[in-house]
């Protein structure tokens, strides 16, 4: 047998079993550091009555990290308050801070600011994970619809960032986290005003990004198609074009996924992630450097919807 034949194929295997090995210590370095990188961490979230507010209060909540739990209902607040402390160590956690947050309401959010800062005095993790959403064809959207989804999306979120980064600045560290949808990247037909408050946020926490920067603070935007409570609840898919690009299954991701990528966004500080399969990111790329080709297919992706219930 020729000698090179023979180290050939004695040495393919062995790259592949070390490249293997690196890629597990990597993963295993990985989950260590995400599993500490809140620990003692003062961590709010606006919106811990979600899906994904539930399972990332889980995650850090038997991490260490030091919870204020916001959202609109005070009873669900503390029954999730519950949940954590049944479902946990007492000796290793903290038991967690309840702050009614609603974005509807901007009057109330200099006296919320206040109570999360006097919560434990400073803080080092904000995760902005409120959205509302709508759906429907732009001249049946009322203007109050309007200003109430630019108040949750975009107002709220910005307003509680500014309020908050005064204690970052002296402190010279913190972390704020974006969890935004894959339409603050582009925008689908129906979506309008859910779509441009999508827009308007991602645009101010990606300029907020640079002013911070010197003072130790991390922004970071983290985009999804579509964050799914589980595959029962999952939708039967549309036949339309549009809906490939934003349904909630497949392509859409579970909280438990989110909350990790989270995880590892707090840990890494990457600026920017978009969760989402090939096809979505596609459409991405292809709006930014081919969009007239991307209007072409949203436009003939509507044409195909209305055909088809029309049928």
């Amino acid at each position: 047998m020729d000698p090179v034949w023979t180290t050939t194929v004695l040495l393919v295997p062995c790259v592949v079993v070390l490249t293997a090995g690196l890629f597990y210590l990597y993963s295993t370095v990985v989950g260590l550091l995400s599993k500490t990188s809140v620990r003692n961490k003062v961590v709010v979230i606006t919106d811990a009555l979600s899906g994904l507010g539930k399972v990332c209060a889980d995650v850090f909540h038997k991490g260490g990290a030091r919870l204020i739990l916001c959202g609109k209902s005070w009873e669900k607040l503390e029954e999730l308050e519950d949940d954590l402390a049944n479902a946990s160590d007492p000796t290793l956690t903290f038991p967690s801070k309840l702050v009614l947050l609603d974005f509807g309401d901007m009057d109330s959010l200099p006296d919320v600011i206040s109570e999360i800062l006097e919560c434990y005095g400073c803080l080092d993790i904000v995760i902005l994970n409120s959205s509302l959403k709508v759906k429907a064809p732009a001249q049946t959207v009322s203007l109050e619809m309007d200003k109430l989804l630019m108040d949750n999306n975009y107002f709220g979120p910005a307003t509680l960032a500014k309020g908050l980064l005064p204690s970052m600045i002296c402190r010279r560290t913190g972390h704020l986290l974006l969890v935004n949808s894959i339409q603050g990247k582009l925008a689908m037909p129906f979506r309008t005003a859910y779509s441009a408050s999508k827009h308007a946020v991602q645009a101010f926490f990606d300029s907020l990004r640079s002013e911070v920067e010197e003072y130790g603070i991390s922004v970071s935007t983290i985009n999804h198609t579509f964050i799914s409570a589980s595959i029962e609840e999952a939708e039967t898919p549309s036949k339309s074009i549009c809906s490939l690009l934003y349904s909630k299954k497949p392509l859409g991701v579970t909280p438990e996924e989110a909350a990790t990528e989270i995880v590892k966004t707090l840990s890494n500080k990457r600026k920017e992630v978009l969760i989402a399969p090939s096809l979505p990111k596609m459409a991405v790329y292809a709006r930014s450097f081919f969009p007239n080709v991307f209007f072409a297919v949203m436009a003939a992706g509507v044409k195909h919807a209305e055909a088809s219930e029309n049928m």
